[in-house]
C-alpha cells in the first residue's frame, strides 16, 4: 500500500523519541499498520543531536508542513497553546490528519478542534496527551467500551509523584524534593503546572470526557496543588496507615460529575498508594469489569513516542475507512451528554485535618463540638503530649461529609483564639482496588 508520509513538528525530547523509534522499528511498525510510515519532513528551530536527519527535509517554520502536499499526517509536538493551536487548525483545514501529545491544547481547545476535524473528515489522535506511554485513552475508549464507567482516579503527573515519594521515603521537605526533581530534569524551572495541579487537570479533563461522554470542561476542574504539604503531614499519614498522593479523580454520581485534582490520603495497602517516583498509574472502574489499573512511564522520550506512534498506526489504518466507521475522537458518537459538573462544595469525601492548638482544658472539646454542629463524626484523633499552655498538634480523621460542611468547620476553627497557623486539610479516599 501507499506509504503514510509524516511531518514531525518539534524535535525536542518527545519529537526526538518519535523520530528514532519510527526509524528503528520501521519494518515492525509497517507490519502492524499495513503500510510503511515514512518521515517526510521535520520542522524544528533547534537540531536534536540524537537524531540523524541527514536524509530528511528539515525546515525551521512549522507551518511549512501544512503547505507540503506530500504530507498525510502532521505530528504536533511543540506544546503550548497558541502556535500549536494555529498549526493544528491549519493542518485540519488543509485536509491533513493530526497526531498530538499536547494535553493542554486538547483540554482547552479540544471541542473546537474535534468539530473542525469532523467537518474536514480527518482524524485527530492524542493518546500521548495523557500518562505518556500508558495506553489509557485507547483502554477506556475501546477496551472498556462495554462498561458504564463509574469512576477514574489516577496519579497523572510524574513530577508531583516524585516529590511526594521523596518526602515519604527519604524524609525530604517539599522544597528539597522539588529542588532535586529540578536537578534531575523531572521538574521545570517554573514548576507551577506540575506542583499546583494544572497539568493533571488538563489530563483529567480528557479522561473524564472519554469516560462519560461529556464535553471537555477544563474550566470546571477543581484544582489544588501539593506545595502546602509538609513533612509532618507525611509522617502523620504514615502513622495512621495512609500515603499522600496527588490524584486526579472524576466520578459519576446521581447529582452530577465530580472533576477534581488534589492531594489525597490513600490506605497503604491500595495499589495506587504504592506507585512511586515518576511513574503514573490510572484506575478505571466499570460496572462490568470492576476496578482496573494501568501503570507505567508517564513521560520520557521513547515511552511517549510509543503512544504517538500507536496513534500513527491507527491513523494509517483509518485512512482507507469512511468517517462513520472510525472510532469517535472522545469515545462517544454523541458527546452532548448533559451531566453537570458538581461544585467542590457538593463533593462528599472523608478528611484529614491537622491543627496547632493551645494545650489547655476545653480546646479539644470545642473542636469536637464544631465538627458535631456540622454533622461531621470523627473516625480517629491523635493529640501529642505537651506542657499545658504550649501549642500541640491535633490530628483528626473524619467520616464522609460534604465539602461545604468542612469549609464551615475550618472557618470556625481558624477563628478560635486557641488555634494557631490555620488548619491543614487533605481529603481521604478509600478507592476499591482490591
Amino acid at each position: 500500500m501507499k506509504p503514510v508520509k509524516v511531518a514531525i513538528c518539534g524535535l525536542g525530547t518527545v519529537g526526538g523519541g518519535v523520530f528514532n523509534v519510527l526509524l528503528r522499528n520501521a519494518s515492525e511498525i509497517a507490519r502492524r499498520a499495513g503500510r510503511p510510515i515514512v518521515i517526510e519532513q521535520v520542522a524544528t528551530r533547534t537540531p536534536n543531536l540524537d537524531c540523524d536527519t541527514a536524509s530528511v527535509y528539515v525546515s525551521q517554520d512549522v507551518f511549512d508542513v501544512v503547505n507540503n502536499p506530500e504530507i498525510d499526517v502532521v505530528v504536533e509536538l511543540i506544546g503550548g497553546y497558541d502556535v500549536a493551536y494555529d498549526l493544528v487548525m491549519k493542518a485540519i483545514k488543509a485536509g491533513k490528519h493530526v497526531v498530538t501529545a499536547n494535553k493542554a491544547l486538547i483540554a482547552v481547545h479540544g471541542n473546537e478542534i474535534f468539530q473542525a476535524a469532523r467537518e474536514a473528515g480527518v482524524v485527530v489522535a492524542f493518546e500521548a496527551a495523557v500518562a505518556g506511554g500508558i495506553p489509557i485513552i485507547k483502554s477506556i475508549r475501546e477496551g472498556l467500551t462495554a462498561n458504564k464507567i463509574q469512576w477514574v482516579a489516577g496519579i497523572i503527573n510524574g513530577t508531583g509523584n516524585y516529590i511526594l515519594s521523596s518526602m515519604q521515603q527519604e524524609g525530604k521537605t517539599f522544597e528539597d524534593a522539588l529542588a532535586e526533581a529540578q536537578a534531575l530534569g523531572y521538574a521545570e524551572a517554573d514548576p507551577t503546572f506540575d506542583v499546583e495541579g494544572i497539568d493533571a487537570a488538563h489530563k483529567l479533563t480528557i479522561l473524564s470526557a472519554i469516560a462519560f461522554g461529556v464535553p471537555l470542561s477544563f474550566d470546571k476542574v477543581y484544582t489544588e496543588g501539593i506545595s502546602r504539604i509538609e513533612i509532618e503531614d507525611i509522617k502523620q499519614a504514615d502513622a495512621l496507615g495512609y500515603v499522600i498522593k496527588h490524584l486526579g479523580i472524576t466520578r459519576r454520581t446521581e447529582e452530577g460529575l465530580e472533576l477534581r485534582v488534589h492531594p489525597t490520603l490513600i490506605p497503604k495497602q491500595r495499589l495506587l498508594a504504592n506507585v512511586n517516583g515518576v511513574k503514573n498509574a490510572v484506575m478505571v472502574c466499570g460496572d462490568a469489569v470492576g476496578p482496573t489499573l494501568y501503570y507505567g512511564a508517564g513521560a520520557g522520550a521513547e515511552p511517549t513516542a510509543s503512544s504517538v506512534i500507536a496513534d500513527l498506526v491507527d491513523v494509517a489504518r483509518a485512512m482507507g475507512a469512511d468517517q462513520e466507521s472510525r472510532v469517535p475522537y472522545l469515545a462517544f458518537a454523541d458527546q452532548s451528554y448533559d451531566l453537570p459538573v458538581l461544585p467542590m462544595e457538593a463533593i462528599e469525601t472523608a478528611y484529614y485535618l491537622r491543627l496547632l492548638a493551645v494545650d489547655r482544658p476545653g480546646v479539644l472539646a470545642r473542636v469536637a463540638t464544631i465538627l458535631s454542629e456540622q454533622g461531621i463524626s470523627i473516625e480517629a484523633i491523635v493529640q501529642k503530649d505537651s506542657t499545658e499552655g504550649e501549642l500541640v498538634p491535633i490530628i483528626l480523621l473524619t467520616h464522609v461529609t460534604k465539602e461545604a460542611n468542612m469549609n464551615e468547620v475550618i472557618r470556625q476553627l481558624e477563628s478560635l483564639a486557641d488555634i494557631a497557623g490555620g488548619v491543614m486539610r487533605i481529603r481521604v479516599e478509600n478507592l476499591n482496588d482490591q
